[in-house]
């Protein structure tokens, strides 16, 4: 999912057939590069698109209009962290030796980006991975590494940037174990 420009776009459907109507609208209104449409479980739409900030803006509100009812959550952020957008692409950060672990859990996609991007700015951490609606019933989950301060506020910054309905819970890990690097911390991508 390589995104081309510094805003990022996201809107989540509840139905396939509109979610691909409003993809077409939201490229005819401006342009911007849709990173991702596709269906994901349970039988939602995902639509996410980046570009420059004002045809961004643009696009997301002829798309949501559009989308109407039909839009779960939705999601406009134009400057998305660094390493929100690294992880986006399948290339997240690397944990190190001695780093604390948060992981935040989000019944949404929206919401678990959002909570991402909050996170990764609100604090000295390393995004270390991102797994969006595939496999997990649409939810959203990432893991942030750094020095426990660090990720005890940026969990903190990241809970309080969502609805409290659409947080499902973060955990903090102060020490983990090296045998979880491999098989529950790896550097995986996107989904």
């Amino acid at each position: 999912m390589e995104l081309p420009g510094p805003a990022l776009g996201l809107l989540e459907l509840e139905s396939i057939a509109r979610g691909i109507f409003v993809a077409d609208v939201l490229v005819k209104r401006a342009t911007v590069r849709l990173a991702l449409a596709e269906a994901v479980t349970p039988g939602k739409y995902l639509l996410v698109f980046s570009g420059p900030v004002a045809e961004v803006e643009e696009s997301f509100k002829a798309a949501d209009a559009a989308g109407g009812a039909l839009v779960i959550d939705r999601l406009l952020l134009p400057q998305l962290a660094l390493g929100v957008a690294r992880a986006l692409d399948g290339k997240p950060d690397q944990m190190k030796q001695g780093d604390a672990v948060g992981i935040v859990e989000t019944h949404t996609v929206a919401s678990a980006i959002k909570a991402a991007d909050t996170a990764a700015k609100r604090a000295t951490v390393r995004l270390t991975g991102l797994h969006l609606a595939k496999g997990i019933g649409g939810k959203g989950y990432f893991t942030i590494a750094g020095t426990q301060a660090d990720v005890e506020a940026a969990l903190e910054g990241a809970a309080s940037s969502i609805e409290p309905n659409l947080l499902v819970t973060t955990e903090i890990i102060q020490r983990p174990h090296p045998e979880l690097r491999g098989p529950v911390f790896s550097p995986g991508g996107k989904r």
